[in-house]
């Protein structure tokens, strides 16, 4: 493990960057919550439409669109949230481009967060989780990075931004995600959060079949990610203090 940052993060600005409803919230809802609960303004950006994740086989495309970002923003809301966008990429099919990056450096450059967090690109699976990051996650984390060092900083990036009014914004932190916290250097006491983090995560009903077993999982995960710096419940990071 690295050596694990001791300064505490309170931000003024934070955006959540990720693929599909429900990924911030899995895995960051406490963080947000209690960032709100400081006087934090919290957005979520959402790339992808989530349109693909249902077994549920008279679910249409457009239908499961609409109802998972409901789901989004009730959700949001519960953790005090201010903002969620919706960028519409198809589910499944996210690729790093220059347009993605784009996008993200436009909300980049129009809310200036001071913490950004989003998934780290790395990630790729775990074994002994059983677990294979989905494509769309590393692709919003790579052009995330992108967008916040270079693109999002350096006023010759994207001109056309300049001229919709978005000016160039330096991001101090990032969080990335990394659900198996081998990495990870930063955590986060969600310990009187992790309410709202359930709540959150349970508005997203049309993907969570198992309630129960469901929030057992993450709990036992923050138990697990708080005892390495001796919080009760944590939430776990590899945090960049940009210089």
């Amino acid at each position: 493990m690295e050596k694990i940052h001791q300064k505490p993060l309170n931000p003024k600005v934070v955006l959540g960057v990720a693929a599909h409803p429900d990924d911030l919230d899995f895995g960051a809802a406490g963080t947000m919550a209690k960032y709100a609960e400081q006087g934090a303004a919290v957005h979520y950006l959402i790339v992808t439409d989530g349109s693909k994740g249902s077994e549920d086989k008279s679910m249409s495309p457009k239908k499961l669109t609409e109802i998972r970002r409901q789901e989004q923003r009730v959700a949001l809301n519960i953790l005090g949230g201010k903002s969620v966008t919706f960028l519409d990429y198809v589910d499944g099919e996210v690729e790093v481009t220059m347009g993605l990056k784009q996008d993200i450096a436009r909300e980049l450059r129009r809310l200036k967060p001071d913490v950004v967090i989003t998934i780290d690109p790395l990630m790729i699976y775990d074994s002994t989780m059983g677990f294979i990051n989905h494509p769309d996650h590393r692709a919003v984390g790579q052009a995330t990075l992108d967008a916040v060092f270079p693109l999002a900083r350096d006023h010759m990036s994207f001109p056309g931004l300049i001229e919709e009014g978005y000016y160039p914004h330096k991001t101090a932190t990032v969080l990335l995600l990394n659900f198996a916290g081998d990495k990870c250097n930063y955590f986060e006491d969600v310990t009187n959060t992790f309410d709202k983090k359930q709540a959150a995560l349970f508005a997203h009903k049309s993907q969570i079949s198992n309630t129960e077993a469901t929030n057992e999982r993450i709990k036992q995960l923050a138990i697990k990610h708080g005892k390495k710096v001796g919080y009760t419940l944590a939430e776990p990071y590899i945090r960049i203090d940009i210089r």
